[in-house]
């Protein structure tokens, strides 16, 4: 599982029954760099046996900046990177190798938790592999909106009337926006970067 797709075929082998997910605390913008180095490295530094996945969680954000849609990827955990690894022997010892190679990583911060991070529990793990799969080939916007709140659309056959919202439907992206056309309140989809605030310039 990748962090932008968590359908991909290059499925990583799986890790044998000791490897633990831990959170890796980085500097602010640096988790890609720390994600593609330890994958890079890991291998060089024949640490294939102890280090198993990085995953960096992002979505797709959508937002509109002078009349033009703009497309980023957002990191959901931004400053985390999280790691599957054999950090414990079975006494409960410290890997020096594996511990010192992740934390001299440019922009690693350290483990969350210090000199001895707890793994985090099934349930945290599967909550953020649900978070990338409930963003997976998704947009959303960078503003939240909500129904009953009063937009302007920017884009389309509407652009520039003004509505209401009606119905938000996150799964597939879309809203409900009633503009007013001839005088009457006419219900139209549109996607969510096709609409701003009324109050936004």
């Amino acid at each position: 599982m990748s962090a932008t797709s968590p359908t991909s075929t290059a499925t990583p082998a799986p890790a044998p029954a000791d490897a633990e997910w831990f959170a890796l605390h980085t500097l602010s913008g640096q988790e890609n760099k720390v994600k593609t180095y330890i994958d890079r490295f890991k291998k060089q530094e024949e640490l294939d046996d102890y280090i198993f996945e990085v995953l960096l969680p992002t979505e797709t954000v959508s937002e509109i900046k002078n009349g033009k849609k703009k497309t980023i990827i957002r990191k959901l955990y931004p400053g985390y990177v999280f790691i599957q690894m054999r950090l414990y022997d079975e006494e409960r010892k410290v890997h020096n190798r594996p511990w010192y190679f992740v934390k001299e990583v440019a922009g690693v911060i350290g483990f969350v938790g210090g000199e001895r991070p707890s793994a985090l529990r099934q349930d945290e793990i599967d909550e953020i592999h649900a978070r990338i799969a409930a963003s997976s080939g998704k947009e959303v916007p960078r503003v939240a909106f909500a129904v009953g709140e009063e937009v302007k659309v920017t884009d389309g056959a509407f652009a520039n009337l003004t509505g209401r919202i009606d119905e938000i439907d996150p799964a597939r992206g879309k809203l409900k926006v009633s503009v007013s056309i001839f005088g009457r309140f006419t219900p139209v989809e549109l996607e969510y970067w096709q609409i701003q605030r009324a109050d936004e310039s």
